[in-house]
């Protein structure tokens, strides 16, 4: 069975008026791995900086069970805002901030570099998005997969929009994070590569151009550990939608590498069109019609969702995971992604910071904790 695991990045936001707040650094001279924290039942997670001083990156242990993973994305929540908390903030699992934010970066060599060089698009740019990283045996097989999880990948960021407020205003996409991570010049979805070796000659061209040293494709090779990493998502709201999407993900790796071992060809819909479907993708969520990744025409979101669950209903089955896909699936349908759920916090009274405290509630909910056990169990 392939292990997965996943990378969640959180706003840290003030919990009296949801301003977002730049203590990532306090945060971490506070975490001790050393030290497992009290009433703490897993190993402390890994911690990490991210751009901004305003968000925090919570990463999971390689995974065999969704169950032990779900376990895991809920503690490290909840470890990550009692850190907060000592710092006198919260953590929520928001995509985009809703109030207005000047971000303060991280300071470094990198980061020093990349503001430098990518000026407002890098200053702007406070997103909290939702990586999983699914185990390949080889550099070969992990392009396969590339190769053939390019079209499923729009209902993904379908199924996890949780940003549509941006500087204080309803952007009108469900997924705003989605349009402005895909200002970096290296972003979004990929032509077929066709063997390792022309997915990293294409690395280092994109190097030798001087702009990127490790390109933001929606999907991608992980330089550190032998895994794909898909990139799309936002960071999911609600822990259960979280394990959703990590489930998926790692059905469409299994999927795909089945049929690049058999030899069947993969769809060589060109990247432009891929690119629609993510736009759509972002700018409706569930409430509007999608790109259907099979024929590339525009489908209701309940068919398109439908067909991403057809298409790797055997992989679930061999892993236990289609009885959580499918109620999870059915729910996210019915009550709404993060991104809906956040334009029913604003319109009961037109607040913005009411959607944060929201947020948080939902980011630490212990009515939805203790719901997603029940499905694991």
């Amino acid at each position: 069975m392939r292990t997965f695991g996943v990378e969640e990045e959180f706003l840290i936001v003030d919990p009296r008026n949801g301003s977002p707040l730049p203590l990532a650094g306090e945060m971490l001279r506070l975490h001790d791995p050393g030290r497992q924290a009290l009433n703490h039942p897993l190993p402390l997670p890994v911690l990490a900086v991210e751009l901004q001083q305003e968000q925090l990156e919570v990463i999971t242990r390689p995974h065999s069970s969704l169950s032990g993973l779900a376990a895991e994305i809920r503690a490290g929540r909840l470890y990550a805002d009692s850190l907060a908390r000592k710092a006198g903030a919260r953590i929520a699992a928001l995509a985009t901030s809703p109030t207005p934010v000047t971000p303060l970066a991280t300071r470094g060599d990198r980061y020093d570099a990349l503001v430098e060089k990518f000026a407002l698009t890098a200053r702007e740019q406070l997103t909290g998005g939702y990586h999983v990283h699914v185990s390949v045996a080889s550099d070969e097989e992990g392009v396969g997969v590339l190769d053939r999880i390019r079209s499923w990948l729009p209902p993904l960021i379908a199924l996890s929009s949780n940003s549509p407020f941006w500087n204080g205003a309803d952007t009108g996409y469900a997924s705003f994070r989605t349009q402005a991570w895909n200002r970096w010049s290296s972003a979004g979805p990929t032509d077929v590569f066709g063997s390792a070796e022309a997915y990293h000659a294409m690395v280092a061209g994109l190097s030798g151009t001087g702009v990127v040293t490790s390109p933001d494709f929606d999907a991608r090779l992980s330089v550190r550990h032998p895994t794909v990493e898909i990139r799309v998502s936002d960071v999911c709201l609600d822990a259960r939608d979280a394990a959703l999407i990590a489930a998926l993900v790692r059905a469409l790796v299994e999927t795909a590498a089945r049929e690049w071992e058999a030899g069947q060809a993969p769809d060589l819909v060109p990247a432009a069109i891929l690119r629609q479907g993510a736009w759509r993708a972002s700018r409706f969520g569930l409430h509007g019609d999608l790109l259907h990744p099979v024929r590339h025409t525009p489908d209701t979101a309940s068919n398109v969702v439908a067909a991403l669950h057809a298409h790797v209903r055997d992989a679930l089955d061999e892993t236990a995971d289609a009885a959580y896909v499918e109620q999870s699936l059915q729910r996210i349908l019915s009550l709404g992604t993060g991104a809906s759920r956040q334009r029913q916090a604003y319109g009961r009274n037109g607040s913005l910071a009411d959607v944060i405290t929201h947020a948080i509630d939902v980011t630490h909910g212990a009515a939805a904790d203790h719901q997603l056990e029940e499905r694991l169990v």
